[in-house]
C-alpha cells in the first residue's frame, strides 16, 4: 500500500463560512491529515462563534493577517481577509507544486474582497492556481453524483464567448476532460460537446462555430475519448433524452454548463481544476456572507470536495 502525501486545505475567507465547513469537512475524514492553510486565530474564532469545534487532524501553517483578529467582522468584504485568501492559496500552491502535498481543497474566497486587497486582476481560484504554475490557463470542470462537466470558457462576458472558441482553447479542454475521467473511471470515456448555437446552429442560420470551429476540434480530439457533438444544448443534458449515457460533457460557457450542474448537483457539487501540475477541488458555492459564522452552513460540497480529492489522487 502506497503512503500518500497530505491534503492541503485553504481557509477561503475568513469572514465567510470557509472556517466552519472546513472544520465540519475534516472532521468527516479522521483517516486523513489535512494542512490547513488560514490565519489560525481567525479561524478559530470563526469556528468557536458558529459552535463548529476542531477536529484534531489538522496540521497548521499560520498565514499573516494584517490587522487584529478582533477587527475582522463576519459577512462583509475586507482588505485585510482579502489578502489573507490570497496569500494562502499561494502558500498551498507552492507546497503542492514543491510536491509537499497531493491536492488542494479550497474553501471559497469572494473576489470583492479579493479586489479590495489589490488583486483585481484575479477573476478566480481556477486563474489564480494555473498562473502560479506557470500558465494562463486551466480548465474548470465540476463532478456531481448524476453529471460531469467542464467549460470551455470560464469567467468572460458572455458577447466574447465565440471569439474565445479557439481550435486550441477547445483542444486543451477536451483533452484535459478526457484524461480525467480517463483516470477516474480507469477506460475510455464517451464526452457530450455542447454547441455554441441555439439548435447546434441549425445548419448555419443561428450561427457557423459548430461547423467552422466545434466539430473539427470534436473530430480532432477523438484520440483522447469519444468525443460527440456538437449536442443542442437545450435537451441534451435532460436524463430522459440519454444525458446518462455520457460520461460528462462539455459546455461552451459558464451559465450554459453551471446552471443545469447547479440544479443537478448544488448541495454536493465538485468544482476540480484540470491541466495543471497540481488538482484543486473546491464546493461549487460562495462564501455565504449571509451565513458566516452562525453554525447554519452546509459542509456537504466541501466534504464532497475532499472525496472528489480523494479519489483523484489514489
Amino acid at each position: 500500500m502506497k503512503t500518500l502525501l497530505p491534503l492541503a486545505i485553504t481557509g477561503g475567507d475568513g469572514a465567510g463560512i470557509g472556517p466552519e465547513i472546513a472544520a465540519r469537512a475534516c472532521a468527516v475524514f479522521p483517516e486523513e491529515t489535512f494542512h490547513l492553510f488560514t490565519h489560525q486565530a481567525l479561524f478559530e474564532r470563526a469556528c468557536k462563534s458558529a459552535g463548529v469545534p476542531i477536529p484534531s487532524n489538522i496540521v497548521w501553517h499560520n498565514i499573516p493577517l494584517s490587522v487584529p483578529t478582533e477587527d475582522i467582522q463576519p459577512g462583509t468584504n475586507q482588505v485585510a481577509t482579502g489578502e489573507l485568501a490570497y496569500q494562502s492559496v499561494v502558500a498551498a500552491t507552492q507546497a503542492t507544486l514543491q510536491g509537499e502535498m497531493r491536492a488542494i481543497i479550497t474553501a471559497p474566497f469572494s473576489k470583492a474582497a479579493l479586489h479590495l486587497a489589490g488583486h483585481a486582476n484575479v477573476p478566480g481560484h481556477t486563474e489564480l492556481i494555473a498562473r502560479l504554475c506557470g500558465r494562463e490557463e486551466a480548465t474548470m470542470a465540476f463532478f456531481g453524483p448524476q453529471m460531469v462537466l467542464s467549460l470551455a470558457t470560464i469567467h468572460i462576458a458572455l458577447r466574447d464567448v465565440p471569439q474565445w472558441l479557439t481550435r486550441e482553447r477547445l483542444l486543451r479542454v477536451f483533452k484535459d476532460t478526457a484524461e480525467a475521467l480517463s483516470r477516474r473511471l480507469d477506460r475510455r470515456p464517451k464526452i457530450g460537446v455542447l454547441a455554441l448555437n441555439p439548435h447546434a446552429g441549425e445548419n448555419g442560420a443561428f450561427g457557423d462555430e459548430e461547423a467552422r470551429v466545434i466539430l473539427p476540434a470534436i473530430n480532432e480530439a477523438q484520440e483522447w475519448a469519444d468525443f460527440i457533438g456538437p449536442l443542442v444544448p437545450d435537451t441534451a443534458l435532460i436524463p430522459s433524452n440519454g444525458a446518462t449515457n455520457y460520461d460528462g460533457f462539455v459546455a461552451m460557457y459558464h451559465d450554459q454548463g453551471l446552471i443545469p450542474f447547479k440544479l443537478s448537483a448544488f448541495d454536493q457539487g465538485v468544482n476540480v481544476t484540470l491541466g495543471l501540475p497540481v488538482l484543486r477541488t473546491s464546493p461549487d458555492h460562495g462564501t455565504a456572507f449571509n451565513l458566516a459564522w452562525k453554525g447554519v452552513a452546509s459542509a456537504t460540497s466541501m466534504i464532497a470536495a475532499i472525496r472528489c480529492a480523494q479519489e483523484l489522487t489514489q
